[in-house]
């Protein structure tokens, strides 16, 4: 039997792809979809934070869209800017300093041609020794500081992989004349009733009876093959793991250090007004540290509905705790200072914190991650996902991944 810890997007592709039904889906919330939820209320759709669909492998892409209502789905070409000093520059903002104001660009600009290169195996180093040191110090360290709730120093150089929108000097200037923005979200896909329509089509071959929730994993004997749950002790012939990797260590008892596997949360409020603000863009990046969200983004603008709905996000060190009504306040002040709203009411809101949400990866954490894994596998226990496999990586690549592993098995 393949017990399958998590009903996110990873654990239920995990089971769609078995060759078999001899499977056990377990979860500790109430419903299905892991953080690819979605809420509904008072009218507006919200996810439980933006999470929109980069197909890049198609077969993945019309596995999912072929199970959905396609006239619900929309394509969307992406609008995102960058606040900067009262304005809006294109995103990403290495590739479009000549909307700086000119001495500003030019600083920029000098920087980024007389940079000094280094093989530092950080993050922020790798930043300025690629962009030069104003470009870095403008956008991309406060920026990714906010996001990460950590110095960039303590990530490696690859924290973000493919995500990151790399550019040459070459590309940066070409720029200056014709407009290339393209990035691996470029385009996206999005569905009318939020993102739990696309948990929808990795339910449809599943048994309801095989999918446990409210059952949560409190202990491994990873040698007995055994599982304790809230509720019972199941035997198994191979474990797959979508929960956080430190996590299932502690559960499994397997000696690590915990230290290494840090990450920041993200603090999510969901907003809906009485009525639009921005009509154009789907989000806007904050670099400013007296600004408490690094992002926000617009649901209404992706559906040209009439009415304002927002995700705001802020980023969070992991033992940070809030005050939900506090934050809002904040959240609220900050909105208005930077013109997102004026004489709009709120009428809606929700609020979600993720936790974890991004995983910090660094020397001493991959070489522990890659060495549990490994140790992991050869007792046919398969930790995966974002967080299973704590690393940084889409819905999509989370699909392909369960179905790889469940090839293997």
């Amino acid at each position: 039997m393949i017990l399958i810890v998590g009903a996110g997007v990873t654990g239920l592709s995990a089971a769609n792809f078995l060759t078999h039904d001899d499977y056990l889906i377990l979860d500790k919330e109430p419903e299905v979809g892991g953080y690819c939820r979605t809420i509904k209320q008072d009218g507006f759709v919200w996810d439980y934070s933006g999470h929109f669909f980069h197909f890049r492998d198609d077969k993945i892409k019309e596995y999912l869209l072929s199970r959905m209502d396609r006239t619900e789905i929309v394509e969307v070409a992406k609008s995102s800017k960058i606040y900067y000093k009262g304005t809006l520059v294109d995103f990403p903002f290495q590739k479009n300093i000549h909307q700086l104001p000119k001495e500003e660009f030019i600083e920029c600009l000098y920087d980024l041609y007389f940079r000094e290169k280094n093989d530092s195996p950080n993050f922020r180093d790798m930043l300025i020794s690629r962009f030069g040191k104003a470009i870095c110090e403008k956008f991309l360290i406060p920026y990714n500081e906010k996001v990460y709730a950590c110095d960039l120093a303590l990530l490696d150089k690859d924290a973000m992989g493919r995500f990151f929108p790399h550019a040459d000097v070459g590309q940066i200037i070409r720029n200056f004349r014709y407009k290339d923005n393209a990035s691996y979200n470029s385009t996206f896909t999005y569905a009318r009733g939020g993102a739990f329509e696309y948990i929808k089509p990795l339910l449809q071959q599943l048994d309801p009876a095989k999918i446990a929730l409210r059952e949560e994993l409190v202990e491994v004997d990873v040698g007995k093959k055994l599982a304790v749950t809230s509720r019972r002790t199941i035997r198994f012939d191979a474990l797959v793991t979508t929960i956080p990797l430190p996590r299932f260590l502690k559960l499994a008892r397997l000696e690590h250090d915990p230290s290494i596997y840090s990450y920041s949360k993200v603090a999510v409020f969901n907003l809906g007004f009485d009525k639009k603000g921005d009509t154009k863009n789907h989000w806007i990046y904050y670099p400013q540290k007296d600004i408490s969200f690094y992002r926000i983004g617009y649901y209404d603008n992706i559906f040209g509905d009439a009415r304002m709905s927002l995700y705001v996000e802020i980023g969070l060190k992991a033992n940070a705790h809030v005050t939900r009504d506090l934050l809002l306040r904040v959240v609220l002040d900050d909105l208005r200072k930077v013109g997102v709203i004026s004489d709009q009411e709120l009428v809606s809101d929700s609020f979600v914190e993720l936790d974890p949400a991004y995983v910090h990866i660094n020397t001493a954490c991959e070489n522990d991650r890659k060495r549990q894994l490994q140790l992991l596998k050869t007792h046919d226990i398969y930790s995966i996902g974002r967080y299973g496999g704590w690393r940084y990586c889409s819905i999509e690549d989370n699909i392909i991944e369960a179905q790889q592993v469940a090839r293997e098995l």
